[in-house]
């Protein structure tokens, strides 16, 4: 290099904020020159400092995906069950409890590897061509090789391959949503910016992944691979830890309760055997571990993680993959939905909205790149161009003065070009313009300087050729005389009244572009100086970024739900607030409360805690201002649901209690930050997960209150037997097989129980709230008396009566079957009364279940197989008509405790 490298210090401080200096100084300061590096120079730079790639994610290995499945209190009551039935040398006993550890984990091991695979299905992977200067010529490299000082050419279409700074003058329209959340592409030009400018005000650079709408530029590399603004994001993403989920939180404080519980009660139970009945080592190490497996509710885990595994199909029907089984119930307590504009609750598809012309205005139907839809007049009338001239000359303005166009495709239609160029296409789709025959002879191209377009048209219709010019408003007021009135003739321009009505459309969330146009007068090669007057203003067009039509019901329903749903976007505030308006994202139907990032910024961590519940709408925001967010939101105790799409989105979408991104539309980084991707990119379907999850934490408190009395009937039969110095009722195997038998039959019932009515009229559960309230607590207790005394008293009356220690024992097993068929009648209405038909209906897996169940027992009962591993033995009728009879008595009776609990809870209330 002939150009000397500035010091470490300076090129360090050029390095930090290449935005704010000139292109020249910002060559020497990586040192590079306007001709690119050698292949040498390239070559050891790439050696030095790696690929233009970002580092890969971390990834548990699959061992200790599984391990994880198993960190949980009651699993490790178990193991510690299943090594002193192996010291005993008890193989049987020891066998069976592996078994059911071993199936527990599996289930949770294999959902999450599905939900990978399902994942891995929506990834379209993309290898970036780039156009780089080196050894004085353009070639075409692997952008992975890129490095910082290679000089770099874009173009429409390409995807920026690296960071860099523009060099020399420069007419670039690029799409850089996915990184700001602005919805407009923006401007790009060779200039300077101030040092702290946001990502979407730096105008002399390209970002990595951002995608160029239009134009063409060149510029230096100033970053590469984790040196990027999209690396800069990923590393904040991994930055964040995982937040636990308020069920798991919830399932671990109660597995600490029971197993407290089960040792100090275990401890009553040794004690009263060895110094009051005086029984021996070995009996007291059974009675033990029998009260232990008895009282552990070992099915639990594996119960939750098919109910949840059911709702994780149910979502996938509706277009929703869970990568974390937990995020679905997360969901369901959520209490705050922040949802990113762009892609998210907005289509990312400019409209024209609203033509005004000084005649009138008028309205467009229809919303993105489709192009169906009337453009009416006020009263609702289509707005033919035949019978309305001044339409006509600004729907032909846009259409010509215009490089890009629509065109179908299997997802949907799409944009070739500039998207606000796009928008002014499919106007004049809508508008019935017929460019037959028009010819474009010249052109001026929109640069930020100028900030409009012109174009020099042969036109059929027209005696002379035309000049059309579109662009931002100001621009082509400041060059016009006269405007078009409403048959078509001209006027002298009134300055004054469009101003005022482009302040009303702005105010609106609009983006406005102006349209004029003049004869060509002869005018053979287009140029700017051909432009600096005599334009007659022919009027404006409004465009937006519409909100999906179905987000509008989506947001009521959250609201009708006690959730409260903010915008946090990098959109500007006007833009933002009106989307909001016309969202609803108020949920008081109030003025939308806004907050722009230099606001937030300018507040500590105290202040935005102040805040941050009442702001709708935060706008102009930075990645690390979502974060704070959220965690602002956090320390108010609120379950904060993330939504988004862009590269910007993911930090807080990994911090939030549940992470949700888009699937078509969503960044990479995105969806493998998130807990859940949408494969419809439908904010709707975030309302639907919120519901479904509410159903599953329902049916899994159903199903807990219906678990446990299984556990506390049997060990209350083991501690009875103990302290009264009886024979065991039930050995260790039997109660493992009994507790498997239940668990894998009739609790699945619960867990497909559909969504109770009203389910979405309530508020969100604390998530302090216990998976067991007090009544909860009574229904288990009084179920566990009664289970346990109908299970003791067929033991005590079958040993009576025919003397058979084996089948008083099977009888026994029947009997906790039975009856715990009968309490699940009870559980499925568990708030009311279950002296109904309905009680038998509404759920068909009742009956597959109960089936399922008597299979089993039949099985336990007369297999051989099943007698020899179980100590279980064939019984009679008569046994079979007492444990039927008694379980239609324990039905009876738990009806009646609840309905006493009903009455004493209606009077506290009162």
């Amino acid at each position: 290099m002939t150009t000397a490298a500035p010091d470490h210090h300076a090129r360090t401080t050029v390095l930090t904020a290449p935005w704010s200096f000139p292109g020249e100084e910002v060559l020497r300061a990586v040192d590079g020159s306007p001709d690119g590096l050698t292949g040498r120079e390239a070559d050891e730079r790439l050696v030095r400092d790696g690929r233009n790639e970002l580092p890969e994610p971390p990834q548990p290995s699959a061992l200790k995906r599984l391990l994880s499945q198993y960190a949980d209190v009651l699993i490790y009551i178990l193991i510690a069950a299943a090594v002193l039935k192996a010291f005993t040398g008890d193989w049987v006993d020891f066998a069976v409890i592996v078994v059911v550890i071993v199936a527990t984990g599996l289930i949770g091991f294999i959902q999450e590897g599905r939900a990978a695979s399902a994942l891995a299905g929506l990834r379209k992977m993309q290898s970036l061509r780039a156009q780089v200067r080196r050894d004085g010529t353009w070639g075409v490299v692997d952008s992975a090789t890129l490095v910082v000082g290679d000089v770099v050419r874009v173009r429409s279409g390409d995807r920026v391959p690296a960071d860099v700074r523009l060099l020399g003058p420069t007419q670039l329209q690029v799409d850089e949503s996915a990184l700001t959340g602005e919805s407009l592409a923006a401007s790009k030009a060779d200039g300077l910016n101030e040092p702290d400018a946001g990502v979407g005000d730096r105008t002399s650079m390209l970002f990595s992944g951002t995608l160029v709408t239009s134009g063409t530029g060149e510029g230096v590399v100033v970053a590469t691979g984790a040196g990027t603004e999209i690396g800069r994001i990923s590393a904040l993403v991994s930055e964040q830890d995982a937040m636990d989920t308020p069920l798991a939180r919830q399932l671990s404080h109660l597995g600490r309760q029971l197993s407290v519980l089960i040792g100090v009660l275990a401890v009553v139970m040794l004690l009263v055997g060895r110094f009051v009945h005086g029984l021996g080592v070995d009996e007291l190490i059974s009675a033990a571990i029998g009260f232990a497996v008895a009282a552990v509710p070992e099915g639990l885990p594996a119960l939750v993680t098919i109910t949840l595994a059911l709702g994780v199909q149910q979502m996938a029907r509706h277009h929703a993959i869970t990568r974390k089984m937990a995020a679905v119930e997360t969901l369901g307590s959520t209490t705050t939905i922040c949802s990113d504009k762009t892609g998210t609750l907005t289509q990312n598809e400019m409209t024209a909205r609203s033509v005004v012309t000084a005649a009138g205005a008028y309205s467009v139907e229809g919303t993105g790149y489709d192009p169906v839809g009337r453009v009416t007049t006020t009263d609702g009338t289509t707005a033919d161009l035949a019978s309305h001239p001044d339409l006509a000359a600004l729907v032909l303005a846009v259409g010509l003065c215009n490089d890009a166009h629509v065109e179908p495709t299997d997802e949907g239609w799409r944009v070739v070009g500039a998207p606000t160029e796009g928008a002014l296409d499919v106007l004049a789709a809508k508008a019935g313009l017929d460019r037959t025959g028009a010819t474009r002879v010249g052109a001026v191209p929109f640069e930020s300087a100028h900030k409009f377009a012109a174009t020099l048209d042969d036109v059929p219709s027209g005696a002379t050729s035309l000049v059309h010019a579109v662009g931002a408003p100001d621009r082509l007021l400041d060059r016009c005389d006269t405007e078009r009135d409403a048959d078509g003739g001209v006027r002298p321009l009134d300055r004054p009244a469009w101003d005022r009505r482009i302040d009303e459309l702005s105010a609106g969330g609009l983006r406005v572009l102006a349209a004029a146009s003049r004869p060509a007068d002869g005018v053979d090669a287009l140029t700017l100086d051909d432009l600096d007057a005599g334009l007659t203003f022919l009027g404006v067009v409004g465009i937006v970024d519409p909100p999906r039509p179905e987000a509008t019901a989506a947001i009521a329903e959250a609201h009708a739900a006690g959730i409260r749903v903010k915008m946090i976007t990098g959109d500007h505030r006007g833009t933002a607030t009106a989307i909001a308006r016309e969202l609803g994202i108020s949920p008081d139907d109030g003025p939308v409360r806004a907050l722009t990032g230099a606001e937030l910024q300018a507040m500590d961590d105290d202040e935005l805690r102040g805040v941050v519940r009442d702001v709708d709408v935060y706008a102009r925001t930075s990645p690390e201002h979502k974060l704070r967010i959220v965690r602002a939101l956090q320390s108010h105790g609120e379950v904060v649901a993330m939504t988004g799409d862009g590269v910007n989105d993911a930090p807080s979408i990994t911090r939030a209690d549940v992470g949700v991104a888009m699937g078509i539309k969503g960044t990479e980084a995105t969806k493998e930050a998130a807990d859940i991707v949408l494969a419809d990119d439908n904010f709707a379907t975030i309302e639907r997960a919120v519901e479904e999850g509410r159903r599953i934490y329902d049916n899994i408190r159903k199903a807990v209150v219906f678990l446990l009395p299984t556990n506390g009937a049997q060990s209350l039969v083991i501690l009875v037997a103990v302290l009264a110095g009886l024979a065991l009722p039930l050995s260790p195997v039997q109660i493992l097989w009994i507790n498997l038998a239940t668990a894998i039959t009739l609790s699945l019932t619960l867990a497909g129980e559909p969504a109770e009515p009203g389910i979405m009229r309530r508020k969100p559960r604390s998530p302090t709230e216990q998976v067991l309230s007090s009544r909860a607590i009574a229904v288990i207790l009084i179920a566990s008396v009664v289970i346990g005394a109908a299970t003791l008293v067929v033991f005590i009356l079958e040993r009576d009566r025919t003397g058979d220690y084996a089948g008083a024992q099977t009888s026994a097993v029947m009997m906790l079957a039975l009856g715990q068929l009968a309490f699940l009648l009870n559980c499925r209405l568990l708030n009311g009364s279950a002296f109904t038909v309905r009680v038998l209906t509404g759920n068909r897996s009742l009956w597959i279940s109960a089936g399922a169940l008597l299979v089993l027992q039949l099985v336990f009962t007369y297999a051989p197989f099943m007698n020899a591993w179980f100590d279980s033995t064939p019984i009679g009728l008569y046994s079979w008509g007492l444990t039927a009879g008694i379980a239609v008595v324990v039905f009876v009776v738990i009806e009646a405790a609840k309905a006493v609990l009903r009455r004493a809870g209606d009077r506290h209330a009162a």
